[in-house]
């Protein structure tokens, strides 16, 4: 298979496009930085006696967050997901506050997901099943995606919501789903319609027998494929067939497969890309 390194790094570059402050105004949570305030709502907290566009936001209390955003929904600055979401204020400090998941966005805060690769080995080499989002989808309708993705709720572990996960997206039994190999992390944040998107992505790979076939439970999906690891190589090099996310986790699993050269100058800035992510906002850094 030929390797074209330098075709992968623009995916790294439009999953970090968000640059702070820009347009957006910092927000302190229990005394500690923790997002960036979207203009959308900027003038509804000044209401709320939370600061200025010219002093920045702080919520001294954090367990306020959540009421806050409830009443944020209910105004209409966003569409309420109905799923509480742990907040911290960056990678590996401890939760403090609860809010929608709809809701992080447009305060620019962390937020934590799962995708799993899904796996066979063949004796032609390794595949990869993929699913075709629904087209009702709010966000990347008809992309191609993960077999298993999504966020974790709160007070859920990683592993716990990937098991969730995989019962509702794939029908992929608890016993099974347990076996996925925790393979690291991804960070990014960029600009999307919805706000400020400032990830933690938990990566794994399931290996999964030659006849197992994915059943969609929950009507996220329209369709399941399972595809030579060549041909996602490819969609991945030379298209966006996969939503924006899933190709920086699918890097990942070249560079770790060897389809990337992990020892190159390119594949070494990728490996980098992928871990500390590549705009100032992203988690773990401090902007």
């Amino acid at each position: 298979m030929p390797s074209d390194d330098t075709a992968f790094l623009r995916h790294l570059r439009q999953c970090n496009t968000a640059v702070v402050p820009g347009p957006r105004f910092a927000f302190t949570l229990g005394g500690k930085q923790a997002g960036w305030i979207d203009p959308t709502i900027a003038d509804r907290l000044e209401q709320e006696g939370l600061g200025s566009r010219a002093t920045g936001f702080a919520l001294n209390d954090p367990s306020k967050l959540e009421n806050l955003g409830e009443k944020l929904a209910q105004e209409d600055f966003y569409r309420s997901h109905h799923e509480l979401f742990d907040v911290m204020p960056d990678l590996g400090q401890p939760a403090v506050a609860r809010i929608d998941r709809g809701a992080l966005p447009l305060f620019g805060l962390v937020a934590i997901g799962v995708h799993m690769n899904g796996l066979v080995r063949k004796p032609d080499g390794l595949y990869l099943w993929t699913g075709r989002r629904a087209q009702n989808k709010r966000l990347d309708p008809g992309k191609l995606d993960h077999l298993v993705a999504g966020g974790v709720p709160a007070g859920h572990s990683p592993q716990e919501a990937l098991v969730k996960e995989a019962a509702e997206e794939a029908s992929i039994a608890a016993e099974l789903a347990s076996t996925a190999k925790d393979v690291g992390r991804i960070v990014y944040a960029l600009n999307r319609p919805e706000g400020l998107r400032r990830d933690i992505l938990y990566c794994y790979d399931l290996f999964l027998p030659e006849n197992f076939e994915p059943i969609a439970a929950d009507g996220e999906v329209d369709s399941f494929s399972l595809m030579p690891l060549s041909q996602a190589y490819a969609l991945v090099r030379d298209t966006d067939e996969f939503k924006f996310n899933v190709n920086l986790v699918l890097i990942d699993l070249f560079l770790r497969q060897g389809l990337i050269d992990p020892t190159s100058e390119t594949g070494r800035l990728l490996r980098a890309g992928l871990t500390e992510g590549l705009s100032p906002a992203s988690p773990g850094k401090t902007a």
